[in-house]
């Protein structure tokens, strides 16, 4: 159990400009155009040009290298480039990345961005296609010959666990779903803008792996995201209200794999999720009750009930009827389920949306949200706030 106490980060950098791609199954374009258009978009929505920026974090999985897309988009000297492991797990903690070094004084203004065209060229949903032999890869030998290939079969796992332990039915996942494509279907930006879903729906639609359906599976997008983060002294001259990066953590639990944490003492929980949330609670100096907005990693439903209840918004087993009874609004963008699959940047952008009062879908008087990363993984999380 981690004794850590409140780290001193928090509040000391701020985001201050989001920029994106259109969101499609087919972007016509390479990888790093992409990259090169959600940072140009998001330096223009700071007021920032590409001679300011000093710093850059991505994902590892990201095939656009920093130096590249720093070439590419007109940047000049970097004094600072990073990039975080676990696929969407990192998301957040390319934010945490950006504001250390800002917070430190090794960068000034720092770009995140994450680019793939993941639905027209490498899928993620297709599984393990060729892996290199490795040690982060042997655990994986234990699953993969007996048919756990894909990321929803190692979800369903614990998926199945999770219904049979708390007497529950697949339509505990549906209400997730539901959610995300009614803010979805209001949201020109989302795939599935115009097309939300009822209960229904999501029990007729196929089997993927019992007990997961076509509609608690995340979709596979094109496209790219951009996230500018500068001191929030810096923040306050430019043209966009500053939102304060009031928290950032990342978390690895006990036993933990990529996605097939098997082993563990109980499947019905984030175990990491945990770790990120006492820490985020314990640095913004807040709890669930103050977030007026959450923007939970959504790659499958299942995994999106377990953070509520390790966040602390419900006692587990029964987040399904929490998000039932609507009592916190949840992905308002649609989610990766309704908006696009950007290994969860997109959620962080609507986070800064929602404090700024510019989200489609706002939510009125929403000061402080809460943004997640991938689950399953090692994972991270933020709290963003309005400043002051």
């Amino acid at each position: 159990m981690s004794v850590r106490e409140k780290d001193r980060l928090g509040g000391r950098a701020a985001i201050v400009g989001i920029g994106a791609t259109e969101f499609s199954k087919d972007s016509g374009r390479s990888e790093l155009k992409l990259a090169v258009e959600a940072v140009h978009a998001a330096l223009d929505d700071a007021g920032l040009s590409p001679s300011d920026v000093d710093g850059m974090v991505t994902f590892t999985m990201d095939t656009n290298p920093e130096i590249t897309v720093a070439q590419a988009a007109g940047m000049g000297e970097l004094s600072f480039f990073s990039r975080v492991h676990y696929g969407g797990g990192a998301a957040c903690g390319t934010v945490q990345q950006a504001a250390l070094a800002v917070a430190s004084g090794v960068a000034d203004v720092v770009v995140c961005y994450r680019a793939f065209n993941e639905r027209s060229g490498r899928r993620f949903g297709s599984g393990v296609q060729h892996r290199e032999p490795s040690a982060e890869g042997a655990a994986l030998g234990w699953n993969l010959p007996f048919g756990l290939l894909t990321p929803a079969s190692w979800v369903a796992m614990a998926a199945q666990r999770y219904l049979h332990t708390y007497g529950l039915t697949p339509e505990a996942f549906g209400h997730v779903a539901v959610t995300d494509r009614k803010y979805a279907a209001t949201n020109p930006a989302a795939y599935f803008h115009g097309k939300p879903i009822t209960l229904a729906d999501h029990a007729a639609s196929r089997w993927i792996v019992d007990p997961l359906r076509l509609l608690d599976c995340c979709q596979e997008t094109d496209g790219g995201q951009a996230i500018v983060v500068t001191s929030v002294e810096r923040a306050r001259d430019l043209p966009n209200p500053p939102v304060v990066i009031r928290a950032a953590a990342q978390g690895a639990g006990r036993a933990q794999e990529q996605m097939t944490s098997f082993y563990r003492d109980d499947l019905t929980g984030l175990p990491e999720m945990s770790v990120v949330a006492r820490q985020l609670w314990r640095t913004a100096g807040i709890g669930p009750d103050d977030i007026d907005v959450g923007i939970l990693y959504d790659h499958f439903t299942p995994f999106v009930l377990m953070q509520l209840e390790e966040f602390g918004f419900c006692p587990p087993g029964e987040a399904a009827s929490f998000v039932a009874e609507e009592r916190l609004p949840l992905n308002t963008h649609g989610g990766q389920l309704g908006e696009a699959y950007l290994h969860g940047m997109n959620g962080i952008a609507e986070g800064v949306r929602q404090v700024r009062g510019t989200a489609v879908n706002q939510i009125p008087g929403a000061a402080t949200t809460l943004v997640t990363a991938g689950t399953g993984v090692p994972t991270s999380g933020l709290v963003l706030g309005a400043d002051g």
